[in-house]
């Protein structure tokens, strides 16, 4: 079997102020897009037999801008839907729920965790047949990547809340010895000249 390489997609307005952002479609900002762009090194020389992203602008223009050829959009690799808590942080909801997590207690209106892990599991089904084939990348978003993370070692949704993920940073799922593990995580790549700034974490 080989390998998948999850990407996140660059900064957005929302993810950095880290407001929840599932199906509000934004651009990347000026940063974001220069993220996008300084992940070319990494995959260039990288032959991957599909490119899957998110069908979310901000996927889409990361792969484009990463110098990726999407092959398809894929429903299944949106961010977690938020439901009511769409556009607010995570300080905002506990205000009002003390002791709020996404990961234990989803999101009303929107995706429970187990939701978000048999959407992944779906994905992750679809994926055999192409890596059978060689390597796959994935371009998405924050949670819903966490969330297939923990899903391809076996662990429940709640685990990808351990996984912190940055904007633009490249994780590898693969095998080791038959077993699935993560091979790499949340890894940075080089910024273009100019203001240096740390990648946008998620909540």
């Amino acid at each position: 079997m080989n390998e998948i390489l999850l990407i996140r997609h660059g900064e957005t307005t929302w993810s950095a102020s880290r407001r929840h952002t599932s199906y509000t479609d934004l651009s990347l900002t000026p940063d974001g897009e220069r993220q996008a762009r300084a992940l070319q090194p990494a995959l260039a020389g990288r032959r991957f037999v599909a490119v899957l992203t998110s069908p979310r602008t901000r996927a889409l223009r990361t792969a484009q801008l990463a110098g990726l050829t999407v092959t398809r959009c894929d429903d299944d690799l949106a961010e977690w839907h938020y439901g009511d808590y769409e556009g607010r942080t995570t300080a905002e909801i506990q205000d009002e729920h003390s002791g709020w997590s996404v990961w234990t207690d989803g999101c009303p209106g929107g995706e429970s965790p187990s939701e978000v892990g048999e959407r992944l599991d779906r994905l992750l089904a679809k994926l055999h047949p192409l890596l059978d084939r060689g390597p796959v990348a994935l371009v998405g978003h924050a949670h819903a990547l966490r969330v297939l993370g923990a899903r391809w070692i076996g662990l429940p949704p709640s685990a990808g809340g351990l996984l912190r993920l940055d904007t633009a940073t490249l994780s590898l799922l693969g095998h080791e010895h038959g077993r699935r593990v993560i091979l790499r995580w949340n890894q940075p790549v080089t910024q273009p000249s100019g203001p240096a700034r740390e990648p946008t974490a998620r909540h």
